[in-house]
C-alpha cells in the first residue's frame, strides 16, 4: 500500500506533514478499565484547564483552522475534528467509551491537539492518496450524514474518499472484528520531523500495548 500527496496538497499547504501507522495482528475490544480511568481523568483535567481558555488559545486547533482556510474550507462551518472534541470537553460533555481503538484515537487527538483517523485496512481499496476535494468528492460519514469534501483535505483510495480531519467515513470504519488498521495522524504543520517521529513512536507504543500486534510508521510531507 503506497501513500501519495497530490500536487494540490503540496501547493496549498506548505509544510504539511502526515504520519501513517500500519498495524497488524491487533485485537480491538472494550477499553481496559485502567485505560478508561486514565482517559476520564485526562478529560476532567482538560475541562478545568479549558475553563479560562478559548479555542483560539489551543495551538493545534489554531493551526488546523488555518489549514482549512488555506484549502478553501470555512473552519467555522466545518470544524476540525480536534476542535469538535475540545468544545465537548469544555462544556463538560465527556466522551463515552466506544471501543479501545476509537477511545485511544480520541485520547491522542486531545493530548496532541491534532486530528487523527483510524481505518480498517481490509476496507481500503488499493493505495492511499492525500488530496483536496472536488465538487463531487463526498462520502457517508460516521454521523450518518453525506459529507461534502469540496476544498477539504482528505484521503481517498481506488474506490473513493474515505477519511478527513473533519468526520470519517462509514465505509472504512474499524470494529471489534478489525485485525489490521491504518492510523493517520494530521501533524501540526509547525512540527519538525523529529517531533513528528517522537509522536508517532509514542502513539505506536501505547496502541500496541493495548491491542497487541505490530506496527510500521511512515512520515510523508510536502517535501517528500
Amino acid at each position: 500500500m503506497n501513500i501519495t500527496l497530490d500536487s494540490t496538497v503540496k501547493n496549498l499547504i506548505p509544510n504539511a506533514k502526515f504520519g501513517i501507522i500500519f498495524y497488524e495482528d491487533i485485537t480491538i475490544g472494550n477499553s481496559p478499565q485502567m485505560l478508561k480511568g486514565r482517559i476520564r481523568l485526562f478529560q476532567e483535567s482538560l475541562n478545568i484547564d479549558l475553563d479560562e481558555k478559548e479555542m483560539n488559545d489551543i495551538p493545534g486547533i489554531t493551526e488546523w483552522r488555518s489549514v482549512f482556510k488555506q484549502t478553501g474550507t470555512d473552519p467555522s462551518r466545518y470544524r476540525p475534528s480536534v476542535e469538535a472534541l475540545y468544545r465537548r470537553i469544555k462544556k463538560g460533555q465527556f466522551l463515552d467509551p466506544f471501543n479501545s481503538a476509537v477511545d485511544l484515537n480520541n485520547f491522542f487527538s486531545l493530548k496532541y491537539e491534532i486530528p487523527l483517523g483510524i481505518y480498517d485496512s481490509t476496507k481500503i481499496d488499493g493505495d492511499i492518496y492525500f488530496t483536496i476535494g472536488k465538487e463531487e468528492s463526498s462520502y457517508e460519514g460516521l454521523n450518518g450524514r453525506e459529507i461534502n469534501l469540496k476544498n477539504m483535505i482528505h484521503t481517498k483510495d481506488t474506490s473513493g474518499s474515505f477519511g478527513s480531519p473533519f468526520v470519517d467515513s462509514k465505509r472504512t470504519a474499524i470494529s471489534e472484528s478489525t485485525t489490521s488498521a491504518v492510523h493517520i495522524i494530521y501533524f501540526k504543520p509547525s512540527m519538525n520531523e523529529e517531533e513528528c517521529k517522537e509522536m508517532l513512536d509514542a502513539i505506536l507504543k501505547m496502541f500496541t500495548q493495548v491491542h497487541g500486534g505490530t506496527g510500521r510508521v511512515v512520515i510523508i510531507g510536502t517535501d517528500s
